[in-house]
């Protein structure tokens, strides 16, 4: 046999805890410390040591970089490609140098690697794109005045 507890006005619509639900909510809208940031109008201020975006280092229009592999050797992602070629006083260059972002893992070891500071990473973070990229030397070289 079933039966069923008489229930008043107030509990049949369930007022008392729709009340005790909008308690919560304003008290957290009025007195909660505000932890959202309105992203375009608002950034966030990131360590000095914040990896992004990479950038090829120039010292007089001329890149650092001297082909030398430890990047792509030392990358656990395999997300840097270089070819190496040589300029008449036969120091060697990167004829190709290309980084695929979206398998970089930002983890900074291409920086530690390199002996003559080519290679570094900024604090740029926005990189989303509809496309994806491989980034080349030239766009890597431009990079360094945004940072």
């Amino acid at each position: 046999m079933l039966v069923k507890a008489k229930k008043s006005f107030l509990q049949r619509f369930y007022l008392v805890e729709v009340i005790k639900g909008l308690g919560i909510t304003m008290r957290n809208m009025l007195f909660a410390p505000k932890v959202t940031i309105q992203y375009p109008e608002e950034r966030r201020k990131y360590s000095e040591r914040f990896r992004g975006m990479h950038y090829v280092k120039a010292t007089n229009g001329v890149e650092n970089c001297t082909a030398c592999m430890l990047c792509p050797t030392v990358c656990p992602a395999e997300c840097i490609h270089i070819v190496a070629g040589e300029r008449p006083d036969k120091e060697k260059y990167p004829v190709q140098f290309e980084i695929d972002v979206l398998r970089c893992c930002f983890c900074g070891m291409c920086e530690e690697a390199c002996p003559k500071d080519a290679i570094k990473l900024s604090t740029i973070y926005e990189m989303s794109q509809v496309t994806r990229q491989v980034y080349d030397k030239d766009y890597l070289a431009e990079q360094r005045g945004n940072k």
